[in-house]
């Protein structure tokens, strides 16, 4: 399944434009307010009635499956990465891991400069952990991804159920003695980091990156330890889609399956929680659990109906202007994801326009659409005239040693 370029897949370039595109949707909260707003809503810059119901549509349709598609996604080209270079009589193992370490300086780059939220430092890493996989056989690599995914995300609900139920017990007006102080100690917490990220917010833009070499230098590394449990298996996943030739998948019935068995069993867990979340006010220890852990089979069930989706309808979408700005948007993911970053961050961040704290959830909708035009048009004009985005060009550049040519 290739259009354009003879080394383009057009269903992964499409799936990774949607996911370039959601992962937006997602982010725009920690660029526009504190970390604690990614999960929490109430902590942006106002919060009421449509601000909720703006944070629950997000939630039921974009938390956690941009996230599990993109890395999926990277799984899937690093084995098609690795297959055409030893096609190529290349060093295909040494390639890639010039292609992981340079990601890693991106990503740390992209950490101290730009914003808090990076995973390109986290992808990197993880990727070393998945090229020893690159030649399992897909049946073993879902057996290994699976049990690390199911064991990740249990220890990471089970060590929160304490503070859960101590949170959803104060709100009940049941708590304990011991409940409501461990509460009060998880908000003055929560609260305490929430200032940081205002002050970090308002500084220039050196003194920011000072203060993030100097304070938080280490964080890139702390969330491998925090989120390989997640990504590695995604990644594992990815390869082994690659391997079995899902991308390329021609059998209709197979994927409107997969596609049904996802959506049904991903979405309806999520739409519950969604709307039972939703009645509760999105307390935030509850949150920050379900999203970061109890929520993960169901995000990868629809992540993976997504992807069936979009294999299913990928020749017929790309022959529409539409389709072919969202492929193009795909094969700019990279620059995309950094473009993103310098843009926002000068909008909310107080190097540019200072606007950090200001908006609540239901505001930011505008910003994200806004994004997504800007990506669109912004992809389908550069590859007009080039043969990869900036940032592509320039990884690709560093990996080969030698700049490469990128006008058409």
């Amino acid at each position: 399944m290739e259009h354009g370029p003879p080394d383009r897949v057009v269903s992964l370039d499409l799936i990774r434009g949607v996911a370039v595109l959601g992962i937006l949707a997602i982010n725009i909260a920690g660029f526009a307010g504190p970390r604690a707003a990614t999960y929490a809503p109430q902590f942006l810059g106002s919060f009421d009635g449509t601000d909720a119901i703006s944070y629950g549509v997000f939630l039921v349709l974009f938390e956690g499956k941009m996230r599990a598609l993109f890395s999926i996604l990277f799984g899937a080209s690093m084995a098609l990465f690795v297959t055409r270079m030893e096609e190529a009589g290349r060093d295909a193992a040494w390639l890639q891991v010039k292609r992981l370490t340079w990601l890693a300086v991106f990503g740390y780059l992209h950490f101290a400069l730009l914003w808090w939220g990076d995973i390109l430092f986290l992808y990197a890493v993880c990727g070393f952990i998945a090229l020893a996989c690159l030649y399992a056989m897909p049946r073993r690599l879902w057996l290994i991804a699976l049990a690390i995914f199911t064991l990740w995300q249990a220890y990471g609900t089970v060590v929160r159920i304490e503070m859960v139920s101590s949170e959803l017990a104060v709100l009940d007006g049941t708590a304990t003695a011991e409940q409501a102080s461990l509460d009060e100690r998880v908000d003055d917490l929560r609260r305490k980091g929430i200032v940081q990220d205002r002050e970090a917010a308002s500084l220039g833009f050196v003194e920011r990156a000072a203060y993030r070499l100097s304070e938080d230098a280490s964080y890139p590394f702390r969330s491998v330890f925090t989120s390989m449990g997640e990504v590695l298996p995604y990644m594992l996943i990815g390869i082994a889609l690659q391997l079995s030739g899902f991308f390329g998948e021609r059998r209709r019935g197979r994927l409107v399956a997969i596609a049904a068995a996802g959506l049904l069993l991903g979405g309806v867990p999520t739409v519950l929680a969604a709307v039972r979340t939703l009645d509760l006010g999105y307390p935030p220890a509850l949150m920050a659990t379900l999203t970061g852990y109890a929520l993960s089979f169901p995000h990868l069930l629809m992540a993976i109906a997504y992807a069936a989706l979009l294999v299913l309808f990928a020749e017929r979408i790309a022959t529409g202007a539409p389709g072919r700005w969202l492929i193009a948007a795909g094969r700019m993911a990279f620059s995309n994801y950094i473009a993103t970053s310098i843009v926002m961050t000068a909008i909310f961040y107080g190097w540019g326009l200072g606007l950090f704290g200001r908006f609540g959830h239901a505001a930011l909708v505008p910003f994200v659409l806004c994004g997504w035009g800007a990506m669109l048009a912004f992809s389908a004009a550069w590859l007009r005239y080039h043969r990869r985005g900036p940032i592509e060009w320039a990884w690709r550049s560093l990996v080969d040693g030698r700049f490469l040519k990128n006008r058409r």
